[in-house]
Parts: C-alpha cells; sequence; structure tokens
C-alpha cells in the first residue's frame, strides 16, 4: 500500500477500494503521467483490496474454501 496506505475505502470489515482522487493526486506530484495512472491504479486497487480482505477474513478465522 505504501503511500496511500492511510487513504483506504472501507466499509465494517472490509476494504472496498483507495480513495482515487488522493492516488490521482500522488501520481501528479510525483510526475506520473496521467495516462499511466489511470491504466495501472484500478489493476492495483483491485489485487490491493484482495489481499487485504484475504488478510482480515484469516485474521478473523473466516477462511473461504
Amino acid at each position: 500500500m505504501g503511500r496511500l496506505g492511510g487513504q483506504l475505502r472501507v466499509l465494517p470489515g472490509a476494504v472496498i477500494g483507495w480513495d482515487l482522487s488522493a492516488a490521482l493526486a500522488l501520481g501528479h506530484a510525483l510526475g506520473i503521467p496521467p495516462a499511466a495512472m489511470a491504466e495501472l491504479v484500478p489493476v492495483m486497487e483491485a489485487v490491493m483490496v484482495t489481499k487485504l480482505n484475504e488478510q482480515m477474513e484469516h485474521a478473523h478465522g473466516r477462511e473461504e474454501g
């Protein structure tokens, strides 16, 4: 999660994504082209959401499968 760790959108018991406005602003501040951010952030966000929710399920003994 790195620099966007404090910019999570959450519901009780689940992470649903990043604050994308903050993600785009961070990319701009770092000089990352907007087109690259538009392509990459949604993909990275999806992986992050999946992994964090898996970790939370495991930590609370709610493993699937």
